[in-house]
């Protein structure tokens, strides 16, 4: 059995343990509210933006533009979005096993890391293109332009062929998912035929006008939506992690807690064991003088 001095030192050292993680609990709360708010925000142009994007380019047909080819031996590219600070449970290693326990072969996989603990986990088996981890303090739209405006370049140099991004969807306080979205190209699978007769109709596509022109229209269109997704996963990133930080802390709080008062136990035991003893060894000398 531990001594009464090692008991009280290590019940210290956890309760000075336990005060930092109140700290970082509160911390996190405060961060959390107005993280939430941006994400709540956000959250309806930045879904919308993914579904009625998606949308026009699945039912976009026969047209020959940069954005919309894939091509063959340029590499996959995934935006990365993890945060520079650990401490958050299981938030960035869920993101990264997105990209190490998916579909995507590693010899074809090029990372785009926005956030130090992404970039760290996945240096080591891929090829680090690019790395934004500061942009992830205080996300800005201008920043998620800069970041979309390289992708895309490498994309129409036919450098990569397909554009990922990978974040931690934000649902509330405490549900944070994991998600893989593929950007471009859009897959085009099969899809109800509208009401109605005729060639689009059988096609299972409505049919799909410009203004101005289709090419015009798509360099425009594109840009702004995978700038606008990638500000969006940045937004919902940082309120998920805040989130998974709050639940660690207070986690590590509640078992610090636990730990002290089991310590608490073994020290009042081990000093009742100590006074009994010193008790015997009085009771012992004073019979054996009488």
């Amino acid at each position: 059995m531990a001594s009464m001095r090692d008991i009280k030192r290590r019940k210290g050292s956890i309760q000075s343990t336990q005060q930092i993680t109140k700290a970082m609990k509160l911390v996190s709360t405060v961060k959390l509210q107005r993280a939430k708010q941006n994400a709540e925000k956000s959250g309806n142009y930045f879904h919308c933006m993914y579904d009625t994007v998606s949308s026009i380019l699945k039912r976009t047909k026969n047209l020959d533009h940069k954005y919309l080819k894939s091509g063959e031996a340029g590499k996959k590219a995934v935006i990365v979005i993890t945060s520079n600070r650990g401490l958050a449970g299981g938030y960035n290693s869920n993101v990264v096993k997105l990209i190490t326990r998916g579909e995507l072969a590693e010899e074809d996989l090029a990372v785009y890391a926005i956030g130090k603990k992404g970039k760290e986990a996945l240096q080591r088996q891929y090829e680090i293109k690019a790395d934004y981890s500061d942009v992830i303090e205080e996300p800005a739209y201008v920043d998620a332009m800069a970041i979309c405006k390289e992708v895309l370049a490498a994309f129409s140099k036919g450098e990569i062929s397909e554009i990922y991004l990978a974040y931690t969807g934000f649902k509330n306080t405490v549900v944070h998912v994991p998600t893989l979205l593929k950007l471009l190209p859009v897959e085009i699978n099969g899809e109800e035929a509208p009401e109605g007769s005729g060639e689009n109709a059988q096609d299972g596509r409505a049919p799909m006008n410009f203004e101005p022109e289709d090419e015009e229209a798509l360099n425009l269109l594109i840009p702004k939506y995978i700038t606008s997704l990638i500000y969006g996963g940045m937004i919902e990133a940082v309120a998920s992690e805040n989130g998974a930080r709050m639940q660690a802390m207070d986690s590590a709080t509640s078992n610090a807690e636990e730990m002290i008062d089991h310590l608490t136990l073994m020290y009042n035991r081990a000093r009742q064991g100590s006074i009994t003893q010193e008790l015997t060894e009085i009771i012992a000398g004073a019979n054996a003088i009488s």
